[in-house]
């Protein structure tokens, strides 16, 4: 049986769930041939949640890659505090597994050039969708695929308050409730403004398209403008709304955007509800593929980080880690990008409102795939819903400008349309 000395850095709940899970399930472990022997931890204070036991303790987390230790495992989370501790590790000829999807997003090319020049490993298979195995898929099973594109709710947190907001309920109270289950942070923005997507599919991008790391500029667009009536009439259009991550090989380039979405309420990934994360693989030789789970939490992280020493006890040592592309396709422009779009706009109720609506976006050669005046708001007020035909999304501040400049018109919101094809 082979016997991995570890040695963890960070005593959070991540790190503590993952020593109770190689406590808990270590007969499971020990059947893939792999003894983990926690052998040191590096903790700035103690964690009342779990006792070490008999593991030494160090305060200084740089003590750690010293140890006579194979892995060490980074979970102190943040950028250039884990980037200087990953760096430290390889120098010392230790493999890294880590969580932490920010610092491999902003300096992946150099923590991985370093790695090889040591001839160690970095693993960060919990980085994406915690314990939802799609690093993995994407670097091993799928290697001989070309992947057309990859599509999915990248971010449990998103999820769960747009699956609470489906269900009627207001923005602000579902975020409440989200922080209140531990799903959010205190401060949420890294996952409502869809930071924590983006980094995640850029991630992938740089396994599939071997894009660089950090990637070049792409779109990102959070979930803050939603209304919970946007959801009332998407519904009667056949659509839910998500936040997707989507990365996609067009030959020339590579699409890379995050961003709120309709989606056909019969797709795969409408029917993701919760915390839930899910993704669809688009590829040449098996088609498309769907992988959902838990994108969160301790034990969902922990199932991840184990699996990367396992994989790790198991692999060949000599085995380079995947780099960039030396011949790396630039991101497009997402001015370039076509979309339908839906249109929510609210409106005095005077007589021809819509047809000023329709001469405004025929005058920008927009054409109406539907368009319908819904039930009276009060105060003389009635939303508007139209769906446009796909145009690029060069011209989408133009018209909006432009609508929003007429009289009568007194709110508006678009979400764009996600193609199923």
């Amino acid at each position: 049986m082979k016997i991995l000395k570890v040695g963890i850095c960070g005593w959070g709940n991540v790190a503590t769930g993952m020593f109770n899970a190689i406590e808990s399930n270590n007969k499971f472990i020990k059947q893939s041939g792999v003894n983990i022997d926690i052998s040191c931890i590096g903790a700035r204070r103690d964690n009342p949640k779990c006792n070490p036991g008999n593991v030494p303790v160090f305060r200084d987390i740089f003590e750690i890659p010293d140890q006579d230790i194979d892995v060490v495992i980074e979970l102190i989370g943040g950028v250039e505090v884990a980037r200087e501790l990953i760096l430290k590790s390889i120098r010392a000829g230790k493999h890294v597994i880590t969580a932490n999807k920010a610092v491999i997003f902003n300096h992946g090319d150099e923590i991985f050039a370093e790695a090889n020049n040591y001839n160690v490993k970095v693993l960060f298979e919990a980085a994406v969708c915690a314990g939802t195995p799609i690093v993995k898929m994407l670097k091993e099973e799928l290697a001989s695929n070309k992947i057309k594109k990859i599509s999915g709710m990248l971010n449990g947190t998103s999820n769960f308050i747009l699956s609470n907001m489906e269900e009627g309920n207001e923005f602000k109270s579902t975020l409440e409730l989200a922080q209140q289950e531990g799903y959010a942070e205190p401060d949420p923005s890294f996952d409502i403004d869809g930071v924590d997507a983006a980094h995640k599919i850029g991630l992938l991008s740089y396994i599939a398209y071997g894009l660089s790391l950090p990637p070049k500029e792409f779109y990102i667009e959070g979930i803050t403008k939603i209304d919970k009536k946007d959801f009332i009439y998407a519904e009667m259009l056949g659509y839910t709304i998500k936040h997707l991550a989507v990365s996609m090989d067009n030959d020339e380039s590579i699409e890379l955007r995050a961003h709120p979405a309709l989606v056909s309420k019969d797709s795969y990934l409408a029917n993701l509800k919760g915390v839930r994360n899910g993704i669809e693989v688009d590829t040449d030789l098996v088609g498309k593929i769907h992988i959902a789970g838990s994108g969160a939490g301790q034990e969902s992280t922990a199932s991840g980080l184990i699996s990367d020493i396992i994989h790790l006890a198991n692999s060949n040592n000599n085995m380079l880690n995947f780099v960039s592309s030396s011949d790396e396709k630039p991101i497009k422009e997402f001015k370039e990008f076509s979309f339908q779009y839906y249109f929510y706009i609210e409106v005095e109720d005077n007589p021809g409102v819509m047809a000023s609506i329709t001469t405004a976006l025929a005058e920008s050669n927009i054409g109406i795939e539907s368009m319908v005046q819904k039930e009276d708001l009060g105060n003389n007020l009635v939303p508007i819903i139209l769906i446009s035909d796909i145009f690029k999304e060069n011209k989408l501040e133009g018209i909006k400008e432009k609508i929003l400049s007429l009289s009568s018109v007194t709110n508006l919101r678009t979400i764009r349309i996600e193609s199923t094809d």
